[in-house]
């Protein structure tokens, strides 16, 4: 059986870091003066659908890659997917950056999970991480989430801050890591107040067709949903989040970001004062942490579990607004307790 823990609060932590540096896309790679050399490559990580500037799941990683390569003054490398690209192109990507000497070298997402299944086994000095996945493999460190607690939180918060008694929740694609998100945030409105009802909505049944790097599908998804009378919505859906927070803010409700901390994110300063908090998910720290076990000698493997406990996930309070919500502060801290102490458990389905 495969070792599972839980991270110190220590490691985690580093999300929020340098996001405003990742508004652009496109592929690249960063080096300091130290020099080519198999010794002086660091960390090196591949994005998942939607890219480098989606402010939300791939900004969050980067933020990780950035602290480390700060600290540890290493040559790093961040490499961004292709349209429409098979396991086979992830594997190649995966082995090249391994051949190359890059330590760890990171897939951001579920979907390099059968890639990175075969290319660790042809790098065991290579240590690999994989972001909400669990792959087995000796030399690889599984990295996954909580959502289904921030989501809770989320929801905790909609349920205070709805008027017309209707939230919505847009997924962006219709699978179980979603279906985290959506569970956690149903069972937290419900919680708070049963009379409010939740609009559920996935904008497409793969990631092929686009529900994660979208913004007019989860635009039009929200639009949907507030004719409907909601006026609190929900998005996890990757770069489509952000038409879901443009809609928002054009009607003048309540968006909820995820994964970082989108009142802070500048792409999204237009609609900011719209942004009433996020579920966080601390994808940068656990990119992070792993970088630093590799340079501290002792790589991490086997499951690693980000949580409320850890501060692995959470709800941001960045928007001053929030507090102006009645109750919605206090129910969020005794949800937050009640979650950690065990008396509230989250489900996932």
């Amino acid at each position: 059986m495969r070792r599972i823990s839980r991270l110190t609060r220590a490691a985690v932590g580093v999300a929020s870091l340098a996001l405003a540096a990742t508004a652009c896309g496109g592929t690249s790679s960063d080096s300091n003066d130290s020099g080519g050399s198999k010794e002086d490559l660091g960390l090196a990580i591949a994005y998942d659908i939607g890219g480098k500037g989606d402010q939300s799941f791939n900004d969050a990683a980067f933020a990780g890659l950035t602290k480390a390569k700060d600290e540890f003054g290493y040559k790093t490398a961040d490499v961004e997917p292709t349209e429409g690209e098979t396991d086979a192109d992830k594997e190649q990507r995966l082995s090249s950056l391994a051949k190359q000497g890059y330590n760890p070298v990171i897939g951001v997402g579920f979907a390099y999970g059968p890639a990175m299944e075969a290319v660790a086994a042809k790098y065991p000095d290579t240590t690999f991480g994989i972001v909400d996945s669990v792959v087995e493999g000796d030399n690889v460190a599984s990295l996954v989430f909580a959502e289904e607690q921030a989501s809770y939180l989320a929801g905790v918060a909609a349920a205070k801050a709805t008027k017309t008694k209707t939230v919505g929740f847009v997924g962006g694609v219709d699978i179980p890591l979603i279906h985290k998100f959506q569970a956690g945030y149903e069972q937290g409105v419900k919680d708070t107040d049963p009379a409010v009802k939740v609009i559920p909505q996935y904008l497409t049944q793969t990631a092929e067709e686009g529900g994660f790097s979208s913004p007019d599908k989860g635009k039009a998804a929200a639009e949907g949903q507030i004719e409907k009378k909601a006026d609190v919505i929900y998005q996890a859906a990757g770069l489509s989040g952000q038409g879901v927070i443009e809609a928002a803010a054009k009607a003048k409700i309540w968006a909820v970001g995820v994964d970082s901390d989108q009142y802070q994110q500048e792409a999204l300063a237009p609609y900011k004062d719209y942004i009433l908090t996020s579920a966080l998910k601390d994808v940068g720290g656990a990119v992070y942490a792993l970088s630093k076990s590799v340079q501290d000698d002792k790589p991490l493997t086997g499951t690693q579990v980000f949580d409320l406990k850890v501060e692995g996930v959470g709800l941001s309070d960045s928007n001053p607004k929030m507090a102006e919500v009645a109750g919605l502060t206090d129910a969020v801290a005794k949800a937050k307790e009640g979650i950690t102490s065990g008396s509230i458990k989250v489900e996932t389905e």
